[in-house]
């Protein structure tokens, strides 16, 4: 390929997109093992989907972590000791934004510049075109490596509900706070752990609350006893007896509404919420099934049922997105969901890889700081030994999800990279065990 005369060469610099938590401990990890990085980032400071004045930022006002702290902050990087066992978005925020100074990260971060093209440029080397999103001209720079750290939490997936409805309608990416809901019926759609976050604050302010869910979901508490659940549930011991702790802890809501669950407490996300029966106890949230229709100022369920809301909240997830490069370099299907090695390496292109892209049963930053440590000794190999890096990455790539992924889930969207953290750091620590001794 020709090199364009506008064309900026980088070298042997890695180029990481987005600067949230991913891409903030991706940066320090390459850093760390002697890569110089170009992190491009869209927004004006660093945070991601934590950083609430983002505009993709699903966070709303109310929002806190439903992991505890010890399961979710980077290993090499605690919170500090007298913070809540589940912080405010809010002092996430401050603890990402410490983690980017503690590390000297911001130096290396441009702000205000999306990443809107990744093109293979040949010897495992990439072409990215940046804009400035304050307007301007745009430039390409060539690079040795491309690091993923988009998120896959921005671009909402609203239901395709037939008819037409005078009310009002927004997703929950669109909602910040309960203001809005002050003196109004609402429906609330989806049964994840922002629809059950929003439809307790419902509960507070609104006239009336309907909570329409298409299954029946495990809804466990934040506490056992004086301890964080989760410290509870993950305690050592075998997968079954880890399932029985949690059966125990979770609340049946079938008396009330609820669908009882299908399926077994390790087959779908956990759903952390203490608030949502006892506000189901005593009757401020109504549970109905799903939605069939809209009609004029009503909506139909599923059982016939008609309901007048003022307000509907479809919190029904978001889908990943990567519109900055054609699907095939990332194996994404019909659906959009990509095929990559241990959600992080691209099958056909070592120097492709994707940071973040995983649904833990406890707190992402810990499984991204391994994922990261993992990617920057995946590089180091093809750069220095790329005979042994061929041969590892020809092995590794042949797996199948199944090989290292072995957690049933149900097949849906939001359980595409649902993993198990337990076992998928076991699996990622003996990725590290082959590439041990790679500096």
């Amino acid at each position: 390929m020709q090199d364009s005369p506008d064309l900026g060469d980088r070298g042997g610099a890695v180029c990481v997109i987005g600067a949230g938590a991913s891409g903030l401990t991706a940066i320090k990890n390459l850093r760390e093992l002697g890569f110089a990085v170009d992190c491009y980032e869209r927004e004006t400071s660093v945070g991601g989907a934590w950083n609430w004045r983002h505009d993709r930022s699903p966070v709303s006002a109310g929002t806190h972590l439903v992991t505890s702290r010890p399961l979710t902050e980077f290993p090499d990087f605690p919170m500090p000791d007298h913070w809540p066992d589940y912080p405010h978005h809010s002092r996430v925020l401050e603890y990402l934004e410490r983690y980017a100074t503690h590390f000297g990260l911001t130096d290396h971060i441009w702000y205000g510049m999306e990443v809107v093209s990744v093109v293979p440029a040949g010897d495992g080397r990439w072409d990215v075109t940046i804009n400035s999103t304050g307007g301007g001209s745009s430039r390409v720079q060539r690079y040795a490596a491309v690091v993923i750290a988009n998120g896959h939490n921005w671009s909402p997936v609203s239901p395709e509900i037939p008819g037409d409805f005078s009310g009002q309608v927004i997703h929950a990416a669109g909602y910040k706070d309960p203001s809005r809901l002050r003196d109004r019926r609402v429906l609330v759609i989806g049964g994840g752990n922002t629809g059950c976050d929003i439809v307790v604050e419902a509960a507070q302010h609104a006239e009336r609350v309907w909570h329409s869910t298409r299954r029946g979901y495990w809804y466990g508490p934040k506490y056992l006893g004086d301890r964080p659940a989760d410290q509870v549930r993950h305690r050592k011991g075998p997968a079954w007896l880890r399932q029985r702790r949690y059966r125990r802890s979770v609340a049946d809501l079938t008396r009330w509404g609820v669908p009882a669950p299908e399926h077994a407490p390790s087959e779908s996300h956990p759903v952390v919420n203490g608030l949502l029966p006892e506000y189901l106890r005593h009757g401020r949230i109504e549970a109905v099934p799903d939605v069939s229709r809209y009609d004029g100022k009503a909506v139909e369920l599923t059982d016939g049922r008609r309901i007048e809301p003022h307000l509907v909240i479809t919190a029904t997830g978001y889908r990943p997105r990567f519109d900055f490069l054609a699907p095939e370099l990332l194996d994404i299907d019909e659906r959009g969901r990509p095929d990559l090695h241990l959600h992080v390496f691209a099958r056909k292109h070592p120097t492709l890889a994707v940071v973040g892209l995983v649904q833990p049963d406890a707190g992402l930053f810990p499984l991204a700081h391994w994922q990261s440590v993992a990617v920057a000794r995946w590089l180091r190999l093809h750069g220095t030994d790329p005979e042994r890096a061929t041969a590892v990455q020809r092995e590794e790539s042949q797996r199948p999800l199944a090989s290292w992924s072995r957690r049933r889930v149900v097949p849906t969207r939001r359980h595409w990279f649902e993993v198990d953290h337990v076992d998928y750091l076991r699996t990622v620590e003996s990725l590290l065990n082959r590439l041990e001794g790679v500096k």
